[in-house]
């Protein structure tokens, strides 16, 4: 199933694409032959998983986006107080290149723009016999998590008509901000601009700044927690330079755009974003960049006011229908279809808030599914906030699902999704338990794959399971010493506490079993219908009755007493010895239910 994340990327690229405003960059030469209608979109999330869409794979440079890297290896060598001395931290709310210095001292406003970048530049220092271009590029690349190199072509045609950059070096060194000669300084500027990256690269990058430092893909921690804190603040107030207040009004993330046509938008926490468009704006940033970012932080809810949480997986666990079964005793036959198909109803419980990075770890769940399940049942119990992103995302893993035949369940008391689902073309089953929703996905199991094997609502003695290894004429002499009862709905048919009073054996009707809780409450057991057996465990508590049994509806039984079963071992040992040894393996394959699905209980 193809994930409703990565279809909605496809439609806005789709939509996106006919934007036609903007031309590429043209004052570096080298950089005016490239296609205008390259297009990509590249989406990280911060335990590693990419989504992208379009021209994810063309390189291009980095040009400003290397900015807020390297700004974050100068703090990371130095410390804040030495960096903030050379370069500050407030908007300038001019263009990139204009000449935003503080009267008398000369420091540059920010790092974002270029005289700030150039001082940023300029304090990275050799260690280890790496110079400073080789430390900036091996930031880079392991922000990347691969290689990066540089294009030497631009690179020279950057030294050769850079003439406004080489100006403000030289300007910096007159306020003595850039310490030696600006040439290297100039240079090494020059070259990281001119590193070559893809979008897939510059998702990865930004999500490493979401992960507070750590590339996901490689575990790496690049940047300590201090640095990324002081780059993303920047990046936010400054990043898009004199069009900063639309951007964090309207897209309400952390950015920075390159002339190259490249932007990066990162949710802390959650995820990094990367766009390449080469047609710009009047500002420098990509038009279809823009564009993309708008868009998504509207229709995902990225921006950071209503994003605020840090981003984890809404997912608690996940685990087939054989792991936790229902309770209900079933015949042989059912048991069979449930071993070779409850692998194809998965259960996924969920917890805490559906905002977009939760969202998306349950949609990505959801689209990973096998080919051959039939149920997914979604566990809404320990849910939280519901953003509305997540119910039109589930709203469209829903059709997906529908579409290659799998059906989606709820567990979902109160109704948290249910306005999402009321026009669907068909009910979507909803229950307040698991117990109910598991019971309800055997049942379809059964009824798809038992061929001619039905869910019978009244059966003879003979046909109950826990007698089904005995002879036909052990059964009838057994049948014969049963007494038939019959209790109403609502009817309590034993107590606990109560000594042992025989198996009972239903042929219609439904009971339910239940124990006290830790804290007074009752606590469902099972449900038991027609063919199955109860009383029986009575007999491994000291003869005592450890449950309370109800009648969920008209229920008609036969009941073999205790008397009559000590008849039975006086008069007829043979017999008795059957009896007791198909008790016995029916109380392991009860027990063996019981075990199962308390794991999940404990769990809860």
């Amino acid at each position: 199933m193809e994930s409703p994340i990565e279809s909605y990327l496809k439609t806005i690229h789709r939509e996106i694409s006919e934007l036609r405003d903007g031309k590429p960059y043209s004052t570096i030469p080298a950089m005016a032959n490239v296609d205008p209608d390259n297009f990509g979109i590249c989406l990280t999330t911060v335990d590693g998983y990419m989504y992208e869409v379009g021209d994810t794979r063309e390189e291009f440079t980095i040009q400003s986006i290397s900015k807020p890297f390297t700004y974050g290896l100068a703090l990371s060598d130095l410390g804040m107080e030495a960096v903030d001395a050379k370069v500050d931290v407030e908007p300038s709310g001019d263009t990139f290149n204009e000449i935003s210095l503080a009267p008398g001292s000369g420091r540059p406003s920010n790092a974002m723009i270029n005289a700030g970048a150039l001082t940023a530049t300029s304090l990275i220092r050799t260690r280890g016999g790496n110079t400073r271009f080789k430390r900036i590029l091996s930031t880079y690349s392991q922000f990347a998590g691969r290689q990066l190199g540089v294009d030497e072509e631009i690179f020279r045609s950057e030294l050769e008509h850079g003439h406004r950059n080489r100006a403000l070096a030289y300007l910096l060194r007159s306020f003595d901000i850039i310490e030696d000669d600006p040439t290297p300084v100039i240079e090494d500027y020059f070259r990281q601009c001119s590193v070559m990256v893809n979008c897939m690269d510059l998702s990865v990058m930004a999500a490493t700044l979401a992960n507070s430092g750590r590339n996901p893909l490689t575990g790496v921690e690049v940047m300590d927690l201090l640095a990324v804190e002081r780059v993303l603040s920047v990046m936010t107030t400054c990043g898009m330079y004199d069009d900063a207040g639309s951007w964090i009004s309207t897209v309400g993330m952390p950015a920075k755009s390159g002339v190259a046509g490249g932007t990066i938008a990162v949710l802390p926490g959650q995820v990094g974003l990367a766009i390449y468009s080469p047609p710009l704006d009047e500002h420098g940033s990509s038009v279809r960049g823009m564009a993309t970012s708008q868009r998504l932080s509207r229709d995902m809810e990225l921006h950071f006011v209503r994003a605020a949480r840090a981003g984890k997986s809404a997912i608690r666990a996940t685990y087939d229908i054989l792991a936790a079964p229902s309770g209900i005793r079933r015949t042989d036959e059912a048991m069979d279809v449930l071993r070779d198909h409850g692998h194809q109803a998965r259960v996924i419980e969920l917890n805490g808030d559906l905002l977009f990075a939760g969202t998306e770890s349950m949609v990505r769940e959801l689209s990973g599914l096998d080919d051959d399940v039939d149920f997914v049942i979604l566990d809404l119990r320990r849910v939280d906030e519901v953003a509305d992103v997540s119910l039109r995302l589930l709203g469209d893993a829903r059709e997906n699902l529908a579409e290659v035949g799998c059906d989606l369940v709820l567990i979902d008391g109160e109704g948290t999704l249910a306005e999402t689902f009321k026009d669907v073309d068909r009910p979507v089953p909803t229950f307040d338990t698991r117990t109910g929703a598991v019971e309800w996905c055997e049942n379809e199991l059964i009824t798809r794959y038992g061929g001619d094997l039905l869910l019978p609502s009244k059966v003879e003695v003979s046909q109950c399971p826990a007698l089904s290894p005995l002879s036909d004429e052990d059964v009838a002499a057994l049948t014969l010493r049963m007494e038939d009862r019959s209790y109403e709905k609502g009817h309590v048919v034993r107590r606990v506490g109560q000594a042992f009073g025989g198996v009972y054996f239903i042929l219609s009707g439904k009971i339910v079993t239940s124990a006290p809780g830790p804290s007074g409450e009752r606590l469902k057991l099972t449900t038991l219908s027609a063919g199955m057996t109860f009383g029986e465990l009575a007999l491994g508590s000291d003869d005592r009755q450890e449950t309370t049994v109800k009648a969920l509806e008209d229920v008609h039984v036969k009941v073999l007493t205790a008397q009559a079963i000590r008849t039975i071992e006086k008069e007829d040992p043979p017999l008795a010895v059957e009896l007791w040894k198909a008790l016995t393996r029916d109380a392991y394959t009860r027990v063996d239910l019981y075990l199962r699905e308390t794991a999940v209980r404990i769990r809860d």
